[in-house]
């Protein structure tokens, strides 16, 4: 059994995590920037899975970079596939956390939409702090959306769906709106479902 001084401490740990999230940083500026390109705007699909949903859009909306982006290299691997086969230029596919991807982004860069489709609720109290709609990661968003951009946000959750839409409402950066969903391309997810929720979102007017 190893001694105290063979074993990391906190600080090492913290070290040594930052170091891993400097690497990844690293690894992933070159494929976004050439996945945006030129662009000044795009699409993101964050929790794109194998990329049915994307695929379809990005199909129908040619003139619109779409980029999506998923933690499971194997998802990824499958969305590529479906993106190289339809043949869609305007697409791309990044394996990603996508807290990273928004730190990849250069400065002149802003999201048209996002859309986050059926996430993980993560049901139990105790791993809610691992749930993607949260206060923080909205902030995040809000900060690289669009003035015209769009949160479309959907799930199955009705719990879920409740804390995101209060997340929001409380949001000083962004808030609800009624409008329609743009596009209806039902996931796996989504045909598996009974009843799904959506809601939209935009960043806050400014106060007069």
């Amino acid at each position: 059994m190893p001694g105290k001084s063979a074993l990391s401490s906190p600080t090492e740990k913290h070290v040594r995590h930052l170091a891993r999230l400097l690497d990844r940083r690293t690894q992933l500026a070159p494929l976004v920037a050439s996945a945006i390109g030129g662009a000044q705007t795009f699409v993101l699909e964050i929790g794109c899975g194998h990329g049915h949903f994307l695929t379809a859009y990005a199909n129908v909306h040619r003139d619109e970079l779409c980029i999506g982006v998923d933690i499971a290299s194997d998802r990824i691997a499958r969305a590529v596939r479906k993106q190289e086969r339809a043949g869609l230029a305007n697409l791309h596919f990044i394996r990603a956390d996508a807290d990273l991807l928004l730190d990849a982004l250069p400065s002149s860069v802003a999201i048209s939409a996002v859309f986050i489709l059926f996430p993980d609720p993560w049901p139990k109290l105790r791993h809610h702090k691992h749930r993607i709609a949260q206060a923080w990661f909205l902030g995040r968003l809000a900060e690289r959306l669009g003035e015209d951009g769009r949160l479309y946000f959907r799930t199955d959750h009705l719990p879920y769906f409740e804390s995101t839409r209060t997340e929001i409402s409380m949001h000083p950066r962004l808030v609800l709106v009624e409008e329609g969903w743009p596009f209806e391309c039902p996931t796996v997810f989504q045909n598996r479902a009974v009843r799904y929720y959506s809601l939209t979102a935009k960043l806050r007017p400014p106060e007069a």
